[in-house]
């Protein structure tokens, strides 16, 4: 029983830091770190568990970053939108990182500046 908790506890760990880093393919295909965290976390949800807060926080941070994505490119016209979309990218490849990194320490971590959408 034990055994089969921490192959299942490994695989939420490696599931979960995939997951998350997942989100870092859209910088080399268009829309596939939009689309590969959310399959991800439909196809594994129901094996591990686990998963779904993993989920959860991937997705709210999408979209929490489409919003201001969308804010910034209105910005622009301003030009406060430049730098604003300038960090905006930097913080949509460090967040990734670090939940990844997280996740496989076994913790699921909340990003920053992430409206909770999916609760």
């Amino acid at each position: 029983m034990e055994e089969t908790r921490s192959e299942s506890d490994q695989q939420t760990r490696t599931w979960g830091m995939v997951l998350h880093l997942s989100m870092l393919a859209g910088f080399v295909i268009p829309f596939a770190g939009l689309i590969a965290p959310i399959v991800i976390w439909q196809v594994k949800k129901n094996d591990l568990p686990e998963i779904d807060a993993h989920g959860r926080t991937a997705v709210n941070w999408i979209i929490s970053a489409c919003i201001y994505g969308v804010i910034c490119f209105v910005l622009c016209f301003l030009l406060i939108g430049i730098p604003m979309m300038i960090v905006l990218g930097a913080l949509c490849i460090v967040f990734p990182i670090i939940a990844g990194l997280k996740a496989n320490n076994g913790e699921v971590w909340k990003y920053p500046m992430s409206i909770r959408f999916l609760k």
